[in-house]
């Protein structure tokens, strides 16, 4: 027998000439996705009208979550389908669309993209009674888990006449749970977990309230919630979808966190928005500090110097931290999901000067005020 025939040239030859590189599959385009929230009569559906009837140019989904008991959601769905319940889309004039969904699951709205193909922004509109804190992580997705949407933020319209009188006399429906055993104090309601999830809060109905009452009602909101970007709008008029709705970026980085200290995080006694300053951190330094964030944001647990006897809740939670070899990590945190990534396109300027700033964590919850959370955190992540 030859001994060629014992061996198989071909496939060797195959493998050492030829070598086949797979090919990458495109990135799927991601499209942003802006939770829309707010009591029944802050504007909600006057602004979705002016989305599905403006010619903005752009293709926006709007999305209606029918999770909960919302009527004015069923009506706008169903009038021109003579009183039926739909949950189909609706195709308006200006290259948009409408739809009813009754899971806010990703999943569910993935697919009901398919059916209707790319569009450019996702609104889904929430219940007046909806607490995104529950919604948003459903949308805050890892990258590696392939999702085609994102989130880009959440939007809270607040009615100015009416929302110093939700916060501070809620009705029974709206209050969200009671106080932990032995601790009786302000209600938590709907209005103050809308508030203090958002990236956007809108002021709207501005024309129905004078100067100082619109002050006051712009106090009490940045008492809440330090971080938001604030817009007073009448009668539903939004001046441009930018800023407003779309492009937010709010989970793509933190921004500067300028808190403006103005001596109100005790004007509401149930909500507050509080600051830590924080030295730069060694790259050694970070499993300590994540070990801190779990701590707080997992088990509401304040390590040392806290007491363990501490009560408090986080709904948001933001930061941003140079580190000493000039890199920078920015924090996003919802309730318990968070996550710790590089800061986004760090210039040469800014990593020449990451080292000399300290860095800034900014917290949004229930019973934060007057907690020694800077010592606790620093004690935790240890000295340089």
């Amino acid at each position: 027998m030859d001994i060629d025939d014992e061996e198989p040239p071909m496939l060797v030859e195959v493998g050492e000439n030829k070598v086949e590189i797979p090919s990458e599959e495109p990135k799927p385009i991601k499209v942003p996705i802006t939770i829309v929230t707010g009591y029944l009569g802050a504007g909600k559906t006057t602004l979705m009208n002016y989305i599905l009837n403006e010619q903005h140019g752009k293709k926006i989904a709007v999305i209606l979550n029918e999770f909960g008991d919302s009527i004015d959601i069923e009506k706008s769905l169903t009038v021109n389908k003579g009183g039926e319940k739909v949950e189909e889309w609706l195709e308006v004039g200006n290259g948009c669309i409408c739809c009813s969904v009754k899971d806010s699951g990703v999943n569910a709205i993935e697919s009901l993209m398919e059916k209707k193909g790319a569009f450019d922004y996702i609104l889904l509109e929430t219940t007046g009674l909806a607490d995104p804190g529950n919604i948003a992580p459903l949308f805050w997705v890892d990258e590696g888990l392939g999702s085609t949407i994102y989130l880009d933020g959440i939007v809270t319209l607040i009615d100015a006449k009416n929302i110093l009188k939700s916060l501070d006399e809620p009705v029974k429906e709206t209050i969200q749970h009671e106080e932990h055993d032995g601790h009786h104090g302000p209600a938590l309601t709907t209005a103050h977990l809308q508030i203090s999830h958002a990236d956007v809060i809108v002021i709207n109905k501005s024309d129905l309230v004078g100067e100082e009452e619109l002050n006051a009602v712009k106090e009490r909101v940045q008492a809440i919630n330090g971080l938001a970007t604030l817009h007073v709008t009448s009668q539903g008029q939004v001046p441009r979808l930018e800023g407003f709705l779309l492009d937010l970026h709010a989970y793509d980085d933190v921004g500067a966190l300028d808190v403006a200290d103005k001596g109100h995080s005790h004007l509401d006694p149930t909500i507050a928005t509080i600051t830590i300053s924080v030295p730069v951190l060694e790259a050694q330094q970070l499993p300590r500090l994540d070990e801190w964030l779990r701590s707080i944001l997992w088990d509401s647990m304040l390590p040392s110097p806290g007491t363990g006897d501490e009560v408090f809740e986080i709904h948001r939670l933001k930061a941003r931290l140079p580190l000493l070899n000039g890199d920078v990590k920015i924090v996003q945190g919802v309730r318990d999901v968070f996550e710790i990534v590089d800061a986004p396109s760090v210039s040469e300027s800014t990593s020449e000067t990451a080292s000399t700033k300290q860095g800034k964590v900014v917290l949004i919850g229930r019973h934060l005020v007057d907690l020694p959370f800077r010592a606790s955190l620093i004690k935790i992540i240890g000295s340089i």
